[in-house]
């Protein structure tokens, strides 16, 4: 720890120095890392989203059918469970950081994650671990609702999928990127995050295409077995790059020096803040300002000053780590709490995710889903859509749009991290407009027509919002990982993943509260209470939910202007000599 105290005094790049191989020694930057070790790690990534894809973008369909929940309660069990995957990504991302790597992590969890698929494969399977068969489209109130154990069973391998793929999903977006990440490989990282978006696009559309028409045409069981299978290969894909790994070994528990900064804080609230730097804890090892020959001297910034008290020295040499903080942790602090109204303004966009991946698809189960007179689409197919799209357009996003957009603003990535998650969000707002309208629309024609349109109709959604995906989501990922947080890119990488968790537990809020809402109106029951939707009013509910995405569009634009204001905020502290000083993140203001 020293080493690296003394590395960090000298404004070096500390991953460089403190990366090792698989066996604890130091890296070799010529042997480990690099694109080729990342591609494994993108191997795992394309497997993992395979496997759980295949069952989240069909779990509606299977809870319906076999264990025979409301087409309302359903939907929640779906987003609750996909929520959950997403929050477990905290306990990836820390458990990664704080004691076990990256590698350790994605390891453990996968296994997990196989055994949860494993487990639903059998209670598929079985046909005395589920509920009898029964129609819930013609005999809904007589069918009998999963109780008991078989409902324990079922949550309990449900939640296995979720332990083992929350705490993999953040694991695989980092380690991948610490293959890359350096002083100058920002071009790179750019690429490694379009690339493992690639990635990501391809797990999709396989598992929506293959993997779905096995679960429809040969059963869950045999699907619920093929993604164990999918993500036994994954973790095939890992291991084989091990010789060729550098990893960041754990820091300890990450949390302390956090709450090191608001506890030192509090205690000195009364103290007078002084801008003389040598009143100021700069380092672990000296007590004095970094000198002149530094090119990244830290500065404490003005963004929430009330911080900035944590590290004025009171006594010399006699200070416990928990009422005196150095200007750099105080600063990273700063870091953590200036991207958090960013993530917030990402909930609304998952919320209307969640849509796409429950009553989207049950719209087109309402659907006509004949190709031909013999082949007819699965409705959780539908959801590949924008991924036959992506897998062309990211590729020419980063072979044309970026190098052209870099020459113009002469950002690295051609357009800001910022930029693109705003361009995203904007999109998704017409992803429910469509969506309303095609809902109008098939509802119209089945009750006062007696007609089924064609399942066609329901692309646009599905289009607008795919596209909108592949802006925020890269967007966010990369602006939370380029943060500069030492040791916390695992767990950076997994609060972007709870804004899926937030925004799929938020849908199931406004379900229940719609219903509740409405239960008194002309619609009778409310707008999602039926099992029919030619009797709900779905359509009144995407339109709820554009006018939502457009106030939180507007939202957005006011916080990514207060973060790029805060960010260029002149720093607390003085120069000491003629070298400009740093504020903690200058580097990655997008």
């Amino acid at each position: 720890m020293e080493n690296t105290r003394k590395q960090e005094d000298k404004g070096e790049n500390i991953f460089e120095e403190i990366s090792v191989d698989w066996r604890g020694k130091p890296s070799n930057p010529t042997k480990h890392g690099g694109m080729r070790a990342a591609s494994f790690v993108l191997g795992l990534q394309g497997f993992e989203i395979m496997a759980i894809a295949a069952v989240g973008n069909n779990l509606i369909t299977y809870v319906i059918n076999e264990m025979h929940f409301s087409l309302s309660k359903s939907a929640n069990i779906v987003t609750n469970f996909i929520g959950t995957i997403f929050i477990l990504a905290l306990l990836g991302g820390y458990l990664s950081d704080s004691y076990l790597g990256c590698f350790w992590t994605l390891l453990i969890f996968g296994f997990v994650e196989i055994s949860g698929f494993i487990l639903l494969s059998v209670q598929a399977h079985l046909p005395q671990l589920k509920p009898l068969k029964c129609n819930m489209l013609l005999d809904g109130d007589h069918c009998e609702e999963a109780k008991g154990f078989k409902a324990f069973l079922f949550f309990l391998a449900l939640y296995l999928v979720a332990l083992g793929s929350g705490c993999v999903k953040p694991n695989m977006i980092a380690y991948g990127a610490d293959q890359i990440n350096g002083s100058k490989q920002s071009k790179k990282l750019s690429r490694y995050f379009n690339a493992a978006y690639f990635a990501f696009s391809m797990g999709e559309l396989v598992a929506l295409t293959v993997l779905v028409y096995v679960q429809t045409h040969s059963g869950m069981d045999v699907g619920f077995g093929v993604s164990a299978t999918a993500m036994a290969m994954g973790l095939i894909s890992l291991i084989c790059g091990t010789l060729l790994y550098r990893n960041k070994p754990p820091q300890g528990s990450i949390f302390t020096p956090i709450a090191q900064v608001f506890v030192a804080a509090t205690l000195k609230r009364k103290q007078v803040y002084s801008s003389d730097p040598w009143m100021l804890h700069w380092n672990q090892s000296k007590e004095q300002p970094a000198n002149s020959d530094s090119t990244n001297n830290i500065f404490l910034s003005e963004r929430f000053r009330f911080l900035n008290k944590a590290c004025i020295k009171v006594e010399d040499g006699k200070e416990s780590p928990w009422s005196l903080c150095t200007v750099n942790q105080v600063e990273q602090v700063k870091i953590l709490l200036s991207i958090i109204p960013i993530f917030a303004c990402t909930i609304i966009f998952n919320t209307i995710l969640a849509q796409l991946q429950t009553f989207s698809v049950q719209q087109g189960s309402a659907m006509d889903t004949h190709l031909t007179k013999s082949f007819h689409i699965p409705p959780a197919s539908l959801q590949a859509i924008p991924y036959i799209m992506l897998i062309f357009i990211v590729p020419l996003y980063d072979t044309f749009f970026v190098p052209f957009a870099r020459k113009i603003t002469k950002h690295e990535s051609g357009i800001t991290p910022l930029q693109r998650i705003g361009f995203g969000l904007f999109l998704a707002t017409f992803s429910m407009i469509s969506a309303a309208l095609l809902e109008n629309k098939r509802r119209n024609a089945a009750v006062n027509s007696n007609k089924i349109i064609s399942i066609f109709w329901i692309t646009p959604q599905f289009l607008i919002f795919g596209l909108s995906e592949m802006f925020t989501a890269v967007g966010l990922i990369e602006f939370f990982y380029k943060q500069s947080l030492k040791g916390m890119q695992s767990f950076l990488t997994a609060i972007t993943y709870c804004s899926y968790s937030f925004g799929f537990y938020l849908s199931s809020v406004l379900v229940s509260l719609v219903n509740k809402v409405t239960s008194n109106s002309s619609f009778g029951g409310g707008w999602l209470s039926d099992n029919n939707l030619n009797k709900d009013r779905l359509d009144l509910f995407y339109w709820m939910l554009a006018v939502l995405s457009f106030i939180n569009f507007l939202n957005y634009l006011f916080w990514a202007k207060w973060y790029f204001h805060i960010n260029r905020s002149p720093a607390a502290s003085p120069q000491l000599d003629s070298n400009t000083p740093k504020i903690a993140g200058d580097d990655n203001i997008p």
